[in-house]
C-alpha cells in the first residue's frame, strides 16, 4: 500500500501539511509530514551550515529508519529541490514523485536558478540572510495567496527563517528520465502571469509526455486552501 511522505516548502514546516493529512489518514493511508532541520519546531537547531544536502537528508532518514516503500514523495515550492535530491540517492524506495507549484531542477541547477533569479538579482536575495545564514520571512496580510484572514494569521504566526543556502545549493540529476511515467507537476494557477516561474515550469513539464500535469485554482499553498482538492489528487495516484 502507498505511503505518502509531504515535505514543506519555504519558511513552513511540517505544520503546514495537517489538514491534507488528515483526509489520506482518513482515506487509509500511512502520511509522514517532516519538518527540515532549522525550520518549524526544529528552528532551534539552525546553523550556518546546513543547506540542501542537511535537508535531503533529513528526508532520506525518514525513508530508512521508517523502513517506508512504496512512497508518494510530495514536495511543495522549493522542497522541489529535496524531493529530486532524495530520488537521486534513494530511488528504489519510491513510487512517484510529486511536485505542488514547485521547482522541478534540471542537473546543476539551484533553486534561485528554478526562479530565474540570478546576476545582480541573486546577490539581493542572498544578502537579504542574516550573518548567521538565514533568511528571515517578511510577514504579508495574505501570504502565498491565502485570502482567509484567520488561516493568513496562522501562517504568518508559525513561519520561521529559513536556510539561505537551501536555496542557493545545486542538486545532482544524472538520469533526468528515471521516474518518467511517474511524476506529477501541479501548477497553482491563482494570481499567476504567463512569465512566473511556476508557469514556465508547468509549459515544460506538459511538453514532455513523460510528465502527468494537473492544475488546482488556488494560491501557491493549496495544502491550507484547498486540502481535500490537493488529497484528491494525491488519492488519484494510490
Amino acid at each position: 500500500m502507498a505511503v505518502f511522505v509531504l515535505v514543506h516548502g519555504g519558511f513552513h514546516g511540517g505544520w503546514c501539511w495537517r489538514r491534507v493529512a488528515a483526509h489520506l489518514r482518513i482515506a487509509g493511508y500511512e502520511v509522514y509530514t517532516p519538518t527540515l532541520t532549522g525550520l518549524g519546531e526544529r528552528a532551534h537547531l539552525d546553523i550556518p551550515e546546513i543547506g540542501l544536502e542537511t535537508h535531503v537528508r533529513d528526508v532520506l532518514a525518514v525513508l530508512e529508519f521508517e523502513d517506508l516503500r512504496d512512497v508518494i514523495l510530495v514536495g511543495h515550492s522549493m522542497a522541489g529541490m529535496v524531493v529530486t535530491g532524495v530520488a537521486e540517492r534513494d530511488p528504489d524506495r519510491l513510487a512517484h514523485l510529486f511536485y505542488l507549484d514547485a521547482d522541478v531542477p534540471r542537473d546543476g541547477e539551484s533553486s534561485l536558478d528554478c526562479n530565474g533569479v540570478r546576476g545582480e538579482a541573486r546577490e539581493a536575495f542572498v544578502a537579504r540572510a542574516g550573518s548567521d545564514g538565514r533568511l528571515t520571512p517578511r510577514p504579508r496580510a495574505h501570504p502565498w495567496g491565502i485570502t482567509q484572514e484567520e488561516d493568513a494569521a496562522w501562517v504568518n504566526s508559525k513561519m520561521t527563517p529559513h536556510p539561505i543556502r537551501a536555496f542557493s545549493d545545486p542538486v545532482r540529476v544524472t538520469d533526468p528520465d528515471r521516474f518518467a511515467g511517474r511524476r506529477t507537476f501541479v501548477l497553482c494557477s491563482e494570481g499567476k502571469d504567463a512569465t512566473s516561474a511556476e508557469v514556465q515550469t508547468a509549459l515544460r513539464v506538459q511538453a514532455e509526455p513523460a510528465w502527468r500535469y494537473r492544475e488546482l485554482a488556488t494560491g501557491h499553498d493549496a495544502m491550507i486552501t484547498k486540502p481535500s482538492e490537493l488529497a484528491e489528487l494525491l488519492l488519484e495516484l494510490a
